[in-house]
């Protein structure tokens, strides 16, 4: 197998397995990450987990800004590397870097493209009732995840998956991916599809004002939406003293009890706390109020005294 020079562009903890796998069989000459980040309370400057990443391991860091400037893009062509490979980079690459590397850029992405092009596909495929997801390798061009896809890899969407299990599950597959079609990049550069541009879904970044719950909703898009925002931003409604975060529920077959307006409470035990939704009733199990950590809805009621009919969300005008 032929051993390249590769320089590596990602930022969050999705792209580490696959800067780890690349790392056995290649030369890493340049590992490139968003620069360093506010976090935590005192929002102190941290490195993005890439960052941390390749520091621990010895690599050549670089976390410029941008990859417009003339300074950067000299840098990255001293790297001579046959090949970058970009995972969750979150900075745009201009033309004239996508052209540096004699063997190209490839990235790998968490959808089978062309359906969720974009920042969050992951999530968007879980709020969608997606039943079926995987990664897509492909050459980059200066479109937005619409270079020609060299290799997918499927992966099923399990009914109870959040996006946190998914995320974990894609990042193994998107690794093992991507070892494979750098292993045998030049074979399949001349085999590489085309994308069907009609078929596109756009998997825009997710916003907290968008994770609130919709009551009214029914039992499955409920379901979808709550697991979909799991873990991050979490899927909230308004609790008896500020915003809760619904980190697991799940559709029941109880009947919704007459008149019951949805996010109003129709039953409340140590096991779960049944609300009314659009078509039926939704049993909350494990949440979060704000400030406090996650816990197990019967922690919740110890501190919290809740009574049927209390509405979770002010009811649609």
């Amino acid at each position: 197998m032929p051993r390249y020079r590769i320089v590596f562009m990602g930022s969050p903890d999705f792209a580490i397995p696959a800067l780890q796998k690349l790392a056995e069989t290649h030369d890493i000459c340049a590992v490139y990450t968003q620069p360093a980040k506010p976090a935590g309370r005192g929002m102190k400057s941290t490195p993005v987990p890439v960052a941390a990443y390749a520091a621990e391991k010895s690599l050549a860091l670089f976390s410029p800004a941008s990859l417009k400037t003339d300074d950067v893009q000299q840098q990255l062509v001293a790297h001579k590397a046959d090949l970058f490979v970009v995972v969750a980079y979150g900075l745009l690459l201009p033309k004239i870097v996508l052209n540096i590397p004699k063997l190209g850029c490839i990235n790998g992405h968490a959808s089978l493209l062309p359906r969720w092009r974009g920042a969050a596909p992951i999530q968007r495929a879980i709020a969608a009732g997606d039943a079926v997801t995987g990664i897509s390798a492909m050459l980059m061009d200066e479109g937005l995840d619409t270079g020609k896809v060299l290799m997918r890899r499927s992966c099923k969407i399990d009914p109870a998956e959040t996006a946190g299990s998914l995320h974990d599950k894609l990042a193994v597959l998107n690794a093992e991916t991507l070892d494979d079609v750098v292993a045998d990049i030049t074979n399949l550069q001349t085999t590489a599809e085309p994308q069907d541009d009609s078929q596109a879904r756009y998997a825009a970044k997710i916003t907290p004002q968008e994770a609130e719950i919709d009551w009214a909703c029914d039992n499955a898009k409920l379901d979808c939406h709550i697991r979909a925002f799991t873990p991050f931003p979490g899927a909230w409604c308004l609790g008896p003293k500020g915003r809760l975060r619904i980190l697991q529920a799940r559709p029941t077959n109880m009947t919704r009890p007459a008149h019951a307006p949805a996010g109003s409470i129709v039953g409340i035990s140590k096991a779960a706390l049944h609300v009314a939704t659009g078509d039926g009733v939704l049993a909350i199990e494990q949440l979060q109020p704000a400030g406090k950590k996650p816990m197990h809805v019967g922690d919740f009621l110890n501190g919290h005294k809740l009574v049927i009919g209390q509405m979770l969300a002010a009811p649609a005008v």
